[in-house]
């Protein structure tokens, strides 16, 4: 597959998405491109910060977390 087809297939991809898993796409990617999977931060962390990140992510992945934008919006009218 040459890159202008498989460029033109992520597109297509891409752009079927729901928005919620467009900006986890996003963020994907960022991170990919930025080179940011890098665990040194994560290694620097303290054990109870690291438990806790690996505990919300378990959470989310099993969606038992709660949505970042729901949890921006309670707050905006909580705080307005």
């Amino acid at each position: 597959m040459s890159t202008a087809e498989l460029k033109l297939k992520l597109f297509r991809e891409i752009d079927t998405l729901e928005n919620s898993k467009l900006e986890r796409v996003y963020g994907v990617i960022l991170n990919f491109i930025n080179n940011e999977n890098d665990t040194n931060e994560f290694d620097s962390l303290s054990p109870a910060k690291q438990e806790g990140l690996l505990k919300a992510i378990e959470e989310m992945n099993s969606s038992e977390g709660i949505d970042h934008k729901i949890m921006m919006d309670n707050f905006k009218r909580k705080y307005e």
